[in-house]
């Protein structure tokens, strides 16, 4: 592409970034991908091109499964059909490294659950990572291991799922006994009727408070306390 370093690092698996890189990646990139004339036979003599351990079995297999039709060209595709076969693309040559750039972005329920279960077969094995950007946050929560959530370009939050979903809750009070909740009290919001609060350290707090109602946060609700929340 002839882009040239202009500052700083990036490495890959530890090591600097070089030709064979490439083939320990797929990637698949929202308005990025082939000729939109190319049929899927056209996108495979590329790919076979393009990597050297491209699978053309394992390209069919994964098309077959998806109910590809073979004969029809790109721009003749529905979304999700062609979201299927960008990532498709993406893992015919058994990357270890998977890019996601909002891969569900867009589609109707069923497709996006079809994509996840089928993403969730390619790392069951635990030898691959998938490194998936999305703002459909319940896709992430149904695939991610990790979370890292960047709000206006900085790191707000960087944790294990699970952890994250264990260690924080919502809880609804009167705004006169937040004062009550000192440390534990992140983030605050108010509507007509009462206020929520985003609080830390979940099962301490509740052997602090056993009377209190602590409600479970999704990655959705701390995201949105996180980022808009009152203080």
């Amino acid at each position: 592409m002839d882009l040239y370093r202009y500052d700083g690092d990036i490495k890959v698996f530890g090591e600097e970034i070089h030709k064979e890189s490439f083939e320990k990646i797929g990637a698949v990139i929202p308005d990025s991908f082939f000729n939109d004339t190319f049929k899927i036979k056209d996108v495979v003599d590329i790919l076979k091109v393009a990597y050297k351990n491209f699978d053309e079995d394992m390209f069919y297999d994964c098309a077959e499964k998806f109910k590809m039709p073979r004969d029809k060209k790109l721009n003749e595709l529905s979304t999700g059909n062609l979201m299927k076969l960008k990532i498709i693309s993406a893992i015919c040559h058994d990357p270890d490294l998977l890019i996601l750039d909002e891969p569900t972005s867009g589609l109707d329920p069923v497709i996006r659950d079809e994509i996840i279960g089928f993403l969730f077969d390619y790392i069951k094995d635990g030898d691959k990572t998938i490194l998936f950007s999305s703002h459909i946050l319940s896709d992430i929560e149904k695939i991610a291991d990790y979370i890292i959530y960047i709000h206006e370009g900085r790191l707000i939050l960087y944790d294990e799922k699970d952890s994250l979903i264990e260690k924080y809750g919502i809880l609804k009070t009167s705004e006169e006994n937040l004062k009550n909740y000192g440390d534990f009290i992140l983030k605050t919001r108010k509507n007509k009727y009462s206020t929520e609060a985003l609080i830390k350290n979940v099962q301490v707090f509740k052997e602090f408070y056993p009377n209190e109602v602590v409600d479970r946060a999704n990655v959705e609700d701390i995201m949105i306390f996180l980022s808009r929340g009152g203080q």
